[in-house]
């Protein structure tokens, strides 16, 4: 490590150790969730660590320097962030509340198999594909800082946890089909009623300087259509647990249904695993009905924008990808 990181990461230390701060914000697949094979443990939420519990070491050194690049994503990790959000953004409460994707619920479930991308899959190759996805940017080489950091981060939040199997509150919840079809028109009703007064109308969210205060939810800015919050099941069942944030668990089944389809029908950056042909994109990576990639909706082709472009994190220069071209639909019939 260089003497620059080993600075930051005893700051980082006395920073969280000395006055913990919890970074929520709604975010949208930052999503370290486990594919549901493991059998579940049927309990009350597991309580992580407090962050007081940070040890005084070097281990507690690169466990703090985690969190901070856990809620401080694209300040901490320019090099491999290619948009306005962070990591917290989707985990919330810095990783730890249950219903949100926590880490420590995620940690002991691997290695194990991805069927996204067709291999078993170490805990650093999962939060590899965050960055490719759900920060719209590029991974972290294997044993990077960064990666050793946030897995050291994880590690220590799943202190006392079970290991292999699916623990409650892990993921986000998997919500019933909604009675009714979910509709466009319906879900941008909900949308300017409970979440434009924070994201904005345009879904673009908030921002303080160069700091993201509310996460935007589509445009050039937010998640690209291969992070898991581009599909609706996990869209709806993590406002169905958080949103809105000031008043969680208030939406229905059907509302929070309804506001998923709504903004995932956006357009948004462009699928890093994009062949040159919007159909043939769709047919392989979201053909399971779960996505609106490669519909039109509101005479609008979502990802029909062409390949990723190149764009940096807020307040650096390193390049990372994204898409260039955006106009939110017009209501339209139910996408499919």
């Amino acid at each position: 490590m260089t003497n620059r990181q080993t600075v930051t990461a005893a700051a980082a230390l006395a920073l969280v150790v000395g006055a913990v701060t919890f970074a929520a914000g709604f975010g949208t697949r930052g999503l370290i969730q486990a594919t549901p094979t493991a059998p579940t443990v049927h309990a009350r939420p597991f309580a992580p660590p407090p962050d007081a519990a940070i040890p005084r070491d070097e281990l507690g050194k690169q466990i703090a320097l985690g969190r901070l690049i856990f809620t401080d994503t694209a300040h901490m990790a320019p090099r491999f962030v290619g948009n306005d959000l962070a990591c917290s953004n989707c985990h919330l409460d810095a990783g730890r509340r249950p219903n949100a994707a926590p880490l420590w619920a995620a940690y002991g479930l691997f290695p194990q198999y991805r069927a996204k991308n067709g291999h078993v899959n170490t805990f650093a190759e999962r939060v590899q594909e965050c960055f490719k996805y759900s920060m719209n940017g590029r991974a972290p080489a294997p044993g990077d800082p960064v990666l050793v950091a946030i897995e050291s981060y994880a590690a220590f939040l799943a202190k006392g946890a079970t290991v292999g199997v699916r623990m409650p509150g892990q993921g986000y919840p998997k919500l019933a089909k909604p009675a009714v079809t979910a509709d466009y028109a319906r879900g941008q009703a909900v949308y300017l009623a409970n979440c434009a007064r924070c994201h904005g109308q345009d879904g673009g969210g908030q921002r303080d300087g160069d700091r993201t205060r509310i996460p935007p939810l589509w445009g050039s800015r937010s998640f690209n259509w291969g992070a898991g919050m581009a599909d609706r099941p996990n869209a709806a069942g993590f406002i169905s647990a958080n949103m809105p944030q000031d008043q969680p668990g208030t939406l229905t089944t059907q509302r929070a249904w309804d506001v998923a389809t709504y903004i995932d029908s956006q357009p948004r950056p462009q699928d890093p695993r994009y062949t040159g042909s919007v159909a043939e994109t769709r047919r392989r990576f979201h053909g399971n009905g779960q996505s609106t990639y490669g519909q039109l909706v509101g005479g609008v082709l979502l990802g029909g924008d062409g390949p990723p472009k190149r764009t940096t994190a807020a307040g650096s220069g390193s390049g990372a990808i994204r898409s260039s071209t955006w106009r939110t639909p017009e209501p339209s019939p139910n996408p499919g």
